[in-house]
């Protein structure tokens, strides 16, 4: 290989040759702290140039994960987009409420106010709750006027009382 370098690299082998030489005038001491310092500039490439850059891009990598995991679920949540319109419930503030809960399987007691109707529910899911009301809300001229929520001892489960009115 040597024979390879002096005929193919002539410069290469000079530069290799006046860099040995320099190499051996140095003392044995010089020798170990250039020694030192190019391990501890190649530790310094090594963790700025290389290590750094990679931490910082699997940290951008897992932000975009979790960015597009939480689009994923908000666009599940959201359900499938469909043209046909759902069907308008009529009649008494009353039967609207309990004929939208039981499609939920939300057990409710209801009592007339002005304009509208107080609904109790003494132990629901908290999923089942919210899709009761949105139901309500957009199959009939019912709105939400208050809700009051309690969370019950069993994870994920509320009481509540809800005022609908036209």
């Amino acid at each position: 290989m040597s024979d390879f370098l002096r005929t193919q690299l002539p410069t290469l082998d000079a530069g290799l040759s006046r860099t040995a030489s320099w190499w051996q005038a140095r003392s044995a001491r010089e020798r170990a702290m250039l020694a030192g310092a190019v391990v501890f500039l190649a530790a310094i490439v090594l963790v700025y140039g290389v290590v750094k850059p990679i931490q910082g891009a699997r940290a951008s990598a897992l932000a975009d994960i979790r960015t597009y995991e939480t689009l994923n679920a908000r666009i599940r949540a959201a359900g499938t987009l469909s043209a046909v319109k759902p069907q308008r419930r009529t009649g008494a503030p009353e039967g609207i409420a309990t004929q939208s809960a039981s499609a939920f399987g939300v057990a409710l007691t209801t009592a007339p106010i002005a304009g509208g109707v107080r609904a109790s529910v003494a132990d629901a899911s908290y999923d089942s709750l919210v899709h009761w009301l949105a139901d309500v809300t957009t199959t009939s001229d019912l709105r939400i006027r208050s809700v009051t929520l309690q969370r019950l001892g069993v994870p994920g489960h509320v009481s509540a009382t809800v005022e609908l009115a036209q």
